[in-house]
């Protein structure tokens, strides 16, 4: 009786219970599955290295184990390993290469772009200069003739062309010509009862 009472407080004490601890099988192997907790029988899974496995209960050889499918069985503790195993880790920073690859080629076509889109707007910017250039060498020449045009209205505010002098004069001559035989006529025909005598 004391014999049978300390051996189930020895498995007790050997059998540990852990919580969602995730160990993994270690490289290059395959750990058979069990239903029997000394692994005496035949396993009904086979597990590949790097397989994620959730330990459900340790003793000193053995371990209780939970896949990721859900199927729970004991495995040698001797083939488990905290810490990812190399394989699995190499196929997981590979990936990462593979990712940060690609964020470099796509970095350096944002880099080109960025590089092309910055020359063409250096040569609008230059383009725009030499334009901005022209139109204030332009503006600057339409200043200085309007100085010139308005100080030669200035010259002639107070006097008059000699072409419109000369036109007025002639028609002064005309109109006064004219305007003297209407009176000339005038005055005949008052003399001789409205008579024209020439």
């Amino acid at each position: 009786m004391m014999r049978g009472s300390l051996l189930a407080i020895t498995l007790l004490v050997g059998t540990v219970s852990a919580t969602a601890e995730t160990v993994y099988v270690t490289d290059i192997l395959r750990l058979g599955l069990h239903q029997a907790s000394d692994t005496s029988d035949r396993p009904f899974e086979s597990l590949v290295s790097g397989a994620p496995l959730e330990v459900l209960e340790r003793t000193a050889n053995y371990t209780r184990v939970r896949t990721a499918v859900g199927q729970e069985g004991w495995v040698k503790a001797a083939y488990l390993v905290e810490e990812k195993p190399a394989q699995l880790r190499v196929a997981e920073l590979e990936g990462e290469l593979a990712s940060m690859r690609e964020e470099f080629a796509k970095a350096r076509n944002a880099r080109l772009s960025a590089e092309d889109e910055a020359n063409r707007l250096g040569k609008q910017v230059a383009a725009s200069t030499d334009s901005t250039d022209a139109i204030q060498d332009t503006l600057a020449r339409l200043k200085r003739d309007n100085e010139r045009y308005e100080t030669r209205l200035e010259s002639y505010r107070g006097s008059l062309p000699l072409s419109w002098v000369a036109a007025a004069l002639v028609v002064a001559v005309v109109a006064g010509f004219v305007a003297g035989l209407w009176w000339l006529d005038a005055l005949i025909r008052r003399r001789h009862g409205g008579f024209r005598i020439y």
